[in-house]
């Protein structure tokens, strides 16, 4: 009897361990670590932009090291990561490990991965978008595979959601900082009227962007994706990502928020 509750003490200690590692799996072949610098890159650039335009280029390296920091690569996979476990599990997490580990699926995140880099170039995003637009609403059988995929996860939808509470936390960073004064309510008010503007940018962009990066696929591989996007295991990793992603970068907006009032005090000194 001992010994069979040690060896079942020994399986119970060894699941979180094999589950750990399935997720591990997950992540590497979603190319995590490789999403991770992008998006490094692309707080880089913000926060360049926010230089700009809200320290008139006057940041120098202070800023730019803070940026860095905020932007951690590590910091951003790992955030990922603790939104991706608890939504994957079981029959969930293999599927999405199957389709992402074959072929297909290495090869979706790849071109995913480049559009995310080409569009980093004002001038392909701005050619991305045109091409979007002289196309959308038609009945072009890519963009309704494309379609199904925004529909399936609901993605207009949770990326405004996303950009908005990002704002606020900025925002709310920036009246902590004692930059503004402003009530909550007001915070949320000046977040909320820029969400119908905000909605039809995020539209436009995914529709660009997931139409340059799937634009070498067949239509039936398009196809093959868009009925994955369907599944419970797509539906289970789109609902993780976002779940990784919102406290992510609301923590990281917050930070920026703080960091600039902190440059905004230091030159009225």
């Amino acid at each position: 009897m001992r010994r069979f509750l040690a060896a079942f003490l020994m399986v119970l200690m060894a699941l979180p361990l094999w589950a750990g590692a399935r997720h591990t799996v997950l992540m590497d072949v979603l190319k995590i670590q490789e999403l991770s610098g992008i998006l490094h890159a692309e707080g880089v650039k913000f926060g360049a932009t926010l230089n700009r335009d809200w320290l008139e280029g006057q940041g120098g390296p202070a800023w730019s090291q803070q940026v860095i920091r905020i932007y951690d690569p590590q910091r951003i996979a790992e955030g990922i990561r603790a939104g991706l476990e608890p939504a994957l599990e079981g029959e969930t997490l293999e599927a999405a490990i199957t389709f992402f580990g074959s072929d297909l699926g290495s090869r979706i995140i790849t071109l995913e991965n480049a559009a995310r880099r080409a569009m980093a170039d004002p001038a392909v995003e701005e050619q991305a978008r045109e091409q979007y637009a002289a196309r959308e609403g038609s009945d072009d059988p890519r963009l309704v595979q494309i379609n199904r995929m925004i529909d399936a996860g609901d993605l207009v939808n949770r990326n405004v959601t996303s950009a908005l509470n990002s704002n606020y936390q900025f925002l709310r960073a920036l009246v902590d900082g004692d930059i503004y004064v402003m009530s909550d309510a007001e915070i949320l008010e000046d977040v909320q009227a820029e969400r119908e503007d905000i909605t039809a940018d995020t539209a436009n962009w995914l529709g660009a962007f997931l139409t340059l990066a799937y634009s070498p696929l067949s239509i039936e591989e398009l196809t093959a994706y868009a009925d994955f996007a369907q599944t419970p295991a797509g539906k289970s990793l789109n609902a993780g990502l976002f779940a990784g992603f919102d406290p992510l970068y609301e923590d990281i907006s917050y930070a920026l928020g703080r960091a600039m009032a902190l440059n905004i005090a230091a030159e009225e000194l």
